[in-house]
């Protein structure tokens, strides 16, 4: 499980530093990709198989559908942590994120995303503003 936010800053390579106790999940492999938001989500090898079965499973005949599975399938790339912890971001997805320097790396439960500071700052914002309408909205989906 993936939980907390850590910032941590790209270096001129594209490469990041994944924070220590995520490091372990992603030992075996991990997967890059467009995250909803504007911002990148990094799933384990393993996650990302359940996710793609899940984007393959959509039908073929809904546009929607086949928009949403390119999004996300045809721009994810497979990345590997190096013996100090960091993954390469191919410049493509760091363009799209608007990442460069400080990074906010955010545990959410089965994936990992990666955020522009400022563009998570203003998120958060929004977030923390609208909390009790968003509350209130989970309540539909029995939470």
């Amino acid at each position: 499980m993936f939980i907390g936010e850590y910032k941590h800053n790209l270096d001129a390579k594209g490469r990041i530093a994944i924070p220590a106790k995520f490091r372990e999940q992603l030992r075996g492999g991990a997967v890059v990709t467009r995250g909803l938001d504007n911002c990148l989500s990094v799933y384990s090898t393993v996650g990302w198989k359940r996710i793609a079965k899940r984007l393959n499973d959509l039908p073929l005949t809904d546009a929607n559908a086949r928009a949403f599975a390119r999004f996300m399938l045809a721009g994810a790339m497979s990345v590997d942590v190096d013996r100090v912890g960091r993954i390469v971001i191919p410049q493509y997805l760091r363009k799209f994120a608007k990442l460069s320097g400080s990074v906010v790396v955010a545990g959410l439960f089965d994936r990992v995303e990666l955020w522009n500071e400022t563009d998570w700052q203003a998120y958060q914002n929004k977030s923390e503003t609208d909390a009790t309408g968003i509350a209130s909205k989970l309540t539909e989906w029995g939470i």
